[in-house]
């Protein structure tokens, strides 16, 4: 069966695994080198080749060893195992990989039970970029289960957004609605459905409305007195438009009637992510778990914060604006996906 191909970054998939568990890589856009593909595949044969697969993860607002977060974070490593094994197969077409893949992703498709809570699901992106790499080459068993799920989650966060949203309450307006665009967009681009696309974007455009002033101030800064959720705030947003760009559709440029956009957002933290000026973290946040999580010696919730952190979100940034590629060389220190 001849199915169309998700036109994906490579540079954004590998960015995406820049300062995370694949370290050392030189990166490229136009193929994988061989010290890419010998740093990928440490990092799957460190994985075991059964699924992790749950009906559930739940880690949001949970401390360590709560509930279910130990057994969720485990199982959550099968996501982005999906995505390298997906980026080894178009490099070097080896069955094996496409056989390990597909197994993953059909055990997920099959298994879990989407909650919408956006913080818990939002490195389901990695499952969806490995069935838009994959999906050509997908057996018809597989390739129906996936774009089945990813209808299911794509289009209930859709139904989330239009008919639950509740302005008055915070998750409505910061961070976790970026997730609930991310992953709608990005289900609506991998299955290649114009209707959800403009769905999403018109829900990204209110995104920006809510949650970005017209100085690029956010929402989540203003909750939580901390640059991390700046980022976090902005990444999923950020991820949206790299793909919408694949598309040929530039939400980079999309403004909120009160004038709030991305280019203002990434402008108003880049003085923090140069190192001008620092900033102590959660201070003055209003919600309360972020004192329980200090408290109990979570990293990240005290101190100041570390300009490293956006070196990912500017990666994505420079895709959509050169203006930003010298700051992610700084920040990740590497020069990637460049012309000679």
């Amino acid at each position: 069966m001849s199915r169309p191909f998700a036109g994906h970054s490579l540079c954004l998939l590998l960015a995406l695994l820049v300062a995370a568990p694949d370290q050392g890589l030189a990166l490229t856009c136009e193929k994988l080198n061989a010290a890419e593909v010998k740093s990928l595949r440490r990092a799957v044969e460190k994985e075991p080749d059964a699924p992790r697969a749950l009906p559930r993860v739940h880690t949001e607002g949970t401390l360590p060893h709560q509930g279910i977060r130990d057994e969720s974070i485990a199982a959550e490593k099968d996501w982005p195992l999906m995505r390298r094994l997906a980026l080894l197969y178009r490099a070097g077409h080896r069955p094996e990989d496409l056989s390990r893949a597909e197994r993953l992703l059909d055990a997920w498709a099959k298994t879990y039970r989407p909650s919408f809570n956006p913080i818990d699901e939002t490195g389901l992106d990695a499952m969806i970029d490995a069935y838009a790499l994959l999906q050509p080459d997908l057996d018809d068993a597989t390739h129906s289960a996936v774009s089945a799920f990813l209808r299911k989650l794509g289009e209930g966060y859709l139904r989330q957004l239009e008919h639950n949203l509740d302005p008055s309450k915070g998750s409505w307006i910061n961070n976790w609605t970026s997730h609930r665009v991310k992953l709608a967009a990005l289900s609506a681009f991998a299955l290649h459905d114009k209707a959800m696309i403009d769905r999403a974007e018109a829900q990204f455009v209110a995104q920006l409305a809510r949650n970005i002033g017209p100085d690029g101030e956010t929402v989540d800064f203003r909750q939580r007195d901390a640059l991390h959720y700046v980022v976090y705030d902005l990444e999923p947003l950020l991820r949206a438009a790299v793909e919408a760009k694949t598309e040929g559709m530039d939400w980079y440029r999309l403004k909120g009637p009160q004038g709030g956009d991305l280019r203002a957002a990434l402008d108003w933290l880049l003085p923090y992510a140069a190192g001008e000026k620092p900033h102590q973290e959660f201070v003055h946040s209003t919600v309360t778990f972020d004192a329980e999580r200090r408290q109990a010696g979570v990293k990240g919730f005290e101190g100041t914060w570390d300009p490293a952190l956006s070196g990912r979100l500017y990666r994505m940034a420079a895709q959509l604006d050169p203006r930003y590629a010298s700051i992610a060389d700084r920040l990740d220190g590497q020069d990637l996906c460049r012309k000679p």
